[in-house]
């Protein structure tokens, strides 16, 4: 990749004189993370795994030297094992050009029973660290197998996109590094807590708040800062107030998106009685009910003003029916005449004949049968027909009196029919 910009171009010209890692450091990382092993079989033949020698020694438990080549060898009497191969990765970390350089050498170890071990290693990965907390990458390329990614070691470091694929966990950690003075000064101790040391050190240099944290020992908050997309400024007055009330955050991502909700119904972040909760799962599951029921009652709202929209529509097109009552004394069927008269209809109900939008069907004519006032079924009328098309009580269950409805209307058609000419 061609760089973009200044800072990208001057990481590509200090890339061309960065000394290679040496021998020296290959091989400290090959010990940390590399387990030789001497493989016993059941007449306690020992293999040596690093150069192949075999002997016999019953008495050892569980390590031994070999003889030949004086390796400390881990004893392992799986005797039927063939093949040891581990492959891992070592981070070196030094200063050049005033830019701080995480570079990460990939590993690999195999070794055939009875055979010389092989060594591989390729320096994979630089990650390009700005006093400022500005980053690029140079990287390998990698190489899409059919079950696997493996790295390209045909090609060379050069300026690649950031993947999150590039932010590695090492196995292990030269012990001398050579670190920014903003660095020594964060509070960075030697340690990464389980956070790719990328991450981290981006999160020190971009924002005090990371520093701070480290300094305090809330790890876990700044685990969860420097791998997830938030801003820790959104939170930092409600962190303060923890750290001050001696709280302790059982579950960070449960408790940000407690904040979240907090702020969500304008309550007061910088209140120990909100922020510290005594039971954080039950606080967060009742704001996540209150929630629901808000966007549920937002929601139907909108669909309410959406609804009132099509009134006039509504009007124009089924208005000559309106008035019309089809009764035979006690039961009285009557037209819907507005869309307000359909939200109702449709909420006593417990029916779709508002959610369905059935006021705008050209072909239904919608009536509400009742006995004093109590709705009892709702009558879809087809109009091409001139039939009753369907009739639905309570929860679209029949009423007693649906026979009589059905009836009622079909008998007094010729009232629609009338109408529906006029």
């Amino acid at each position: 990749m061609q760089p973009r910009n200044s800072f990208e171009q001057q990481i590509e010209e200090a890339g061309r004189t960065l000394r290679p890692i040496s021998a020296r450091q290959i091989r400290w990382a090959f010990d940390r993370c590399v387990v030789r092993y001497g493989r016993r079989t059941t007449k306690g033949v020992i293999t040596c795994t690093e150069c192949g020698h075999a002997w016999t020694d019953k008495t050892a438990r569980k390590h031994c030297i070999c003889p030949a080549c004086h390796t400390r060898l881990t004893i392992d009497d799986n005797h039927l094992r063939r093949i040891y191969d581990t492959a891992d990765y070592a981070l070196f970390m030094t200063v050049h050009d005033g830019i701080q350089v995480l570079r990460f050498v990939y590993l690999a170890y195999y070794v055939r029973i009875g055979e010389r071990a092989k060594y591989i290693h390729f320096e994979v990965v630089q990650r390009w660290i700005a006093p400022d907390g500005r980053c690029a990458t140079r990287a390998r390329l990698i190489t899409n197998r059919p079950f696997y990614k493996t790295w390209d070691y045909a090609t060379s470091l050069e300026l690649r996109p950031h993947k999150p694929l590039y932010n590695i966990h090492p196995r292990c950690v030269h012990p001398r590094p050579q670190l920014l003075p903003e660095l020594r000064r964060s509070g960075y101790n030697g340690q990464f807590y389980h956070i790719s040391p990328p991450e981290m050190f981006c999160a020190l240099l971009r924002d005090s708040h990371a520093e701070t944290l480290l300094k305090m020992g809330q790890i876990e908050l700044l685990k969860h800062f420097t791998e997830n997309p938030r801003t820790l400024d959104d939170y930092w007055p409600s962190i303060r107030i923890v750290t001050r009330s001696g709280y302790a955050i059982t579950d960070v991502g449960m408790w940000c998106d407690y904040i979240d909700l907090l702020r969500f119904f304008n309550k007061d972040l910088r209140n120990a009685k909100y922020v510290c909760p005594a039971d954080l799962k039950a606080e967060h599951d009742q704001y996540v009910r209150r929630k629901m029921e808000y966007l549920r009652k937002q929601k139907e709202q909108e669909r309410i003003r959406e609804a009132m929209r099509h009134e006039q529509e509504y009007r124009n097109a089924k208005g000559h029916f309106f008035g019309l009552d089809l009764t035979d004394g006690k039961i009285h069927v009557r037209v819907l005449e507005s869309i307000e008269q359909f939200r109702q209809e449709g909420e006593a109900m417990h029916h779709c004949v508002f959610t369905n939008e059935y006021y705008r069907r050209d072909d239904s004519l919608i009536l509400s049968a009742s006995i004093d006032g109590q709705r009892l079924e709702t009558v879809e009328v087809s109009l091409s027909r001139l039939e009753v098309a369907q009739s639905r009580g309570v929860c679209n269950k029949d009423s007693p009196y649906h026979k009589q409805i059905i009836k009622l209307v079909q008998h007094n058609m010729h009232l629609i029919e009338n109408r529906l000419t006029a």
